[in-house]
């Protein structure tokens, strides 16, 4: 069977970037209030909750049509990582109830955007001739 790595970045693009804007909308839905509260219990300014727009909205949408898909990803993986850091750094050397890493799919998501970082959109995407892409 002939491999082939631009179906396999595409499907990998599709995923993380689908299943964080959900997580976006979430947001856009009501839930940035919580982030904007979390920012202010830690001495932050509320106005950095819209990071997460960026983040969880605008770098997946890049991601998904493969437009500077390498930039969009190393937003989506420092939003990754915020979110590690503010919400759920208790259990990075945790395991959940079932032998997990109780912050896997975070997880997975922070290292598929990694991996894109790295690899760029492939050949199917909307650009593929700049540096970002």
């Amino acid at each position: 069977m002939k491999k082939n790595l631009d179906v396999g970045l595409l499907v990998l693009r599709v995923v993380i970037s689908v299943l964080m804007l959900l997580h976006g909308l979430g947001k856009l839905n009501g839930g940035l209030e919580f982030v904007k509260g979390m920012l202010v219990d830690k001495g932050m300014p509320g106005f950095i909750a819209y990071g997460a727009i960026v983040g969880e909205i605008l770098a997946p949408i890049a991601i998904l049509i493969g437009f500077r898909t390498r930039i969009a990803a190393l937003i989506y993986a420092i939003n990754c990582v915020v979110a590690i850091l503010m919400v759920h750094s208790a259990m990075v050397f945790s395991l959940s109830e079932t032998g997990g890493w109780a912050i896997e799919l975070l997880g997975l998501y922070l290292f598929g955007a990694v991996t894109l970082y790295f690899t760029g959109a492939g050949a199917i995407a909307v650009s593929t001739k700049n540096n970002w892409d």
